[in-house]
This record gives structure tokens, C-alpha cells and sequence, in this order.
């Protein structure tokens, strides 16, 4: 994926610079090649961030587990 974002920043790169006057080519470069770039990264990495929040979660629910396990008073501990 990494290959077809430096290209894509590649063509509207060469587009800027073709344009008349510098104005021109930083909205020709912002607007054809960093705002839809962005778009398209943020949309194909939707998948991997809800990926990495369920393993978040499931981390904090077996931290949560483990410490209230720790925390509880043991049985045989109480028995003579």
C-alpha cells in the first residue's frame, strides 16, 4: 500500500510543478495529492485500529481479572 501512496504523491507532485504559478501548484498538490491520500489512508486503516482497540480491551479485561484475582483473600489462606 506504501508503494501506491508515494507514487500517487509522486504524479501530483510532477502535476504541481507543471502549474504556472506557485499558488496554483500548492493547491494542485494539497488538493490532488495530500487531502484524497489522507482520505484513503485514514479509510484502509480503519480495520487495523478497530483491531488494535479489541486487543486493548481484551489486555485490560484479563489485567482486570488477574488483579481482582490477586486482591481476593485466598481460602485456604483463612483456614487453620
Amino acid at each position: 500500500m506504501h508503494i501506491v501512496a508515494i507514487a500517487w504523491i509522486y504524479v501530483a507532485l510532477m502535476m504541481a510543478i507543471t502549474e504556472r504559478s506557485v499558488v496554483a501548484a500548492i493547491m494542485t498538490f494539497l488538493l490532488y495529492g495530500v487531502l484524497p491520500l489522507t482520505i484513503i489512508l485514514y479509510l484502509m486503516g480503519t480495520t487495523r485500529r478497530r483491531r488494535q482497540r479489541a486487543r486493548a480491551e481484551k489486555i485490560r479485561a484479563e489485567m482486570a481479572a488477574a488483579t481482582a484475582a490477586a486482591d481476593a483473600p485466598s481460602d485456604q489462606a483463612a483456614q487453620p
